[in-house]
């Protein structure tokens, strides 16, 4: 018979257990409520690191002082913004009100089975598959929480997009002095080595966010262009959109694709043809020529790690975690390839003492 053992807690040690337990439970809920601010935070550093070769270029070119550095590009971002707003905004608004006039004729049309987009209702019967859904789900109370809904949505999303213009500017101004006392918390000798993490995080995310932007921007293009060549009505419109989902990593191009294809489908079976047929094509040349030049310096991770990384991304913030899934996990990677060449950096000494001592 083996003596009976006792496990005695002292009190001390279950409440600092309990308290510890406490304050990560808080820190988890204090997260929660405040996703939609760190989504902010996560915006505003990745166009900040986008913008900010811009700022040292300046600095290397004889404006030292970092503030001027970075009005200027600021202002410069600004303006080439607000021309190309100019330029086609008016041509968006118009097409944008067109269509609204249109839908209802479209929606007229795919109720009955006619035109081009009737076979969704004679062959899939889809119209009757969203009656179903709104019935079972909608009520009095239901509309009216669906607007609230949709106007809490858009007073965010406003209060979002004005925050993250101040915050990205003052991160520009004040970025590398956050990160000069970040490096200062670690030992003397540890310094180099993360200012070398740092380096090669900065480069992974800086140079996804650029890239990203530069191959949405030709997409929408070449996509707007096809489109006022086969008389696809809505050019801008949806050459907007396609900026806007080709952001969107594997998917969203695809997409595009079907919305693009869909509406061309209105116009005739030829448009929609070559509309889709552009769509296969550019997929390919972007998929095999743009983001291996783009990507390959800077975010160097399997397709199967990409896929990994965007399908957790989008489950956790949807379209935003779909979008900085890549430079996080490339972010992570960069962190754990430096913690693998330190441990080996750190082993190499004691294999290589036998052979020194030997000599």
């Amino acid at each position: 018979m083996y003596p009976e053992r006792v496990v005695a807690f002292r009190p001390r040690t279950i409440v600092q257990v309990s308290l510890i337990l406490v304050g990560i439970a808080a820190a988890l809920w204090v997260l929660w409520i405040s996703r939609h601010v760190i989504t902010w935070i996560l915006i505003s550093l990745f166009l900040a690191m986008a913008i900010n070769p811009g700022v040292e270029a300046l600095q290397r070119r004889g404006i030292h002082r970092r503030g001027t550095a970075a009005a200027l590009i600021y202002l410069a971002v600004v303006v080439v913004i607000a021309a190309v707003l100019a330029a086609f905004l008016p041509s968006l608004i118009n097409q944008v009100n067109d269509f609204i006039d249109a839908v209802p004729g479209y929606v007229h049309d795919l109720t009955k089975g006619h035109g081009a987009l009737g076979f969704l209702e004679t062959k899939y019967h889809v119209v009757e598959r969203a009656r179903d859904l709104v019935n079972g789900n909608g009520s009095g109370s239901g509309v009216a929480g669906t607007v609230l809904d949709v106007t809490r949505t858009v007073a965010t999303g406003v209060a979002g997009v004005i925050t993250i213009i101040f915050m990205t500017f003052f991160m520009l101004l004040e970025g590398p002095t956050w990160v000069e006392r970040f490096y200062a918390l670690a030992d003397e000798p540890q310094q180099e080595r993360w200012r070398r993490v740092g380096s090669r995080i900065y480069q992974t995310i800086g140079g996804y966010v650029t890239g990203n932007l530069v191959i949405s921007f030709i997409a929408a293009g070449t996509s707007t262009l096809v489109l006022v060549i086969m008389s696809v009505p809505f050019p801008f419109a949806l050459g907007l959109l396609v900026f806007v989902l080709d952001l969107i990593p594997l998917a969203g191009a695809t997409l595009a694709a079907v919305i693009l294809g869909l509406v061309a489908l209105t116009q005739s079976v030829t448009a929609a043809i070559v509309v889709v047929g552009y769509f296969v094509v550019y997929q390919q040349l972007e998929n095999h020529l743009l983001q291996p030049l783009v990507y390959g310096r800077t975010v160097q991770l399997s397709p199967l790690v990409v896929l990994i990384a965007v399908l957790i991304g989008a489950a956790v913030a949807g379209i935003l975690g779909a979008l900085g899934a890549i430079p996080i996990a490339g972010a992570f990677q960069v962190i754990l390839t430096e913690w693998l060449e330190h441990r080996r950096e750190q082993r190499t000494p004691v294999l290589e003492t036998p052979e020194t001592a030997s000599v």
